[in-house]
């Protein structure tokens, strides 16, 4: 069923299948931070994120959200819908953590008495900057009308997974999703939700459960994943 490489991520790989609407998506175990300054390997990172993530596109699409993966075929591939990604990381911010707290000069923790959404253009050569929807609609990256349905789609999802996390102790302090459009423009959730793309604070602790504890070199990085993915399948 997997042929040739189609592309290859930071963290994935994208195999063609015989089927042109369909790939295959890969999760490999290698790390990067601070726009691939900073390179490791984390232990069955890869096969953690592809169980978590399955987890939660199939939480999402049985309450609405609609998303590019079909089937997990194995501990590290997923069956996607072959989609057009549009070139944006869609942000949301709960609570301060990350970049915005050295931006804005926010301490870390202050929650916000309403979602931030934020755009990024994912651009390598010029580092991801923070863009607003004016340049994202002028740069021909999204229309406003594919804007208005993300940031709907985003807002709705954020509401359903801090729904879900709160079940099992877990405050979410901020998500990066990609959304890809269908053969038939659909607007659909794409890529990934794991403690690569999000920030996971135990809410009792507020111990650190995602990606920041190799940022931080805070160790304990397969431990932490583990145990979001254990506390979501009970």
């Amino acid at each position: 069923m997997k042929q040739a490489l189609l592309y290859e991520g930071k963290a994935k790989q994208i195999y063609a299948t015989e089927n042109p609407n369909q790939v295959i998506m890969y999760y490999k175990d290698d790390a990067t931070a601070f726009n691939g300054i900073k390179k490791s390997v984390i232990a069955e990172k890869g096969r953690l994120n592809a169980a978590i993530t399955n987890h939660l596109f199939a939480y999402l699409s049985e309450n609405g959200v609609p998303t590019h993966l079909i089937e997990q075929l194995n501990e590290r591939e997923q069956l996607c819908h072959n989609v057009e990604i549009f070139p944006l990381e869609v942000i949301i911010r709960n609570i301060a953590a990350g970049s915005i707290t050295k931006r804005l000069a926010v301490v870390e923790g202050t929650s916000f008495t309403q979602p931030i959404f934020e755009l990024c253009y994912k651009n390598d050569d010029l580092g991801d900057p923070l863009i607003n929807d004016d340049h994202a609609i002028a740069l021909g990256l999204i229309t406003a009308e594919q804007l208005a349905q993300v940031k709907a789609l985003t807002l709705k999802i954020n509401t359903l997974l801090q729904a879900r996390f709160d079940e099992i102790g877990i405050d979410l302090v901020d998500f990066k999703i990609e959304f890809g459009k269908t053969t038939t423009n659909e607007i659909v959730l794409a890529d990934e939700i794991s403690p690569d793309s999000c920030r996971f604070w135990e809410q009792t602790t507020a111990r650190k459960l995602d990606k920041d504890r190799f940022r931080q070199d805070l160790g304990d990085v397969t431990q932490a994943y583990e145990e979001i993915l254990a506390r979501l399948l009970g």
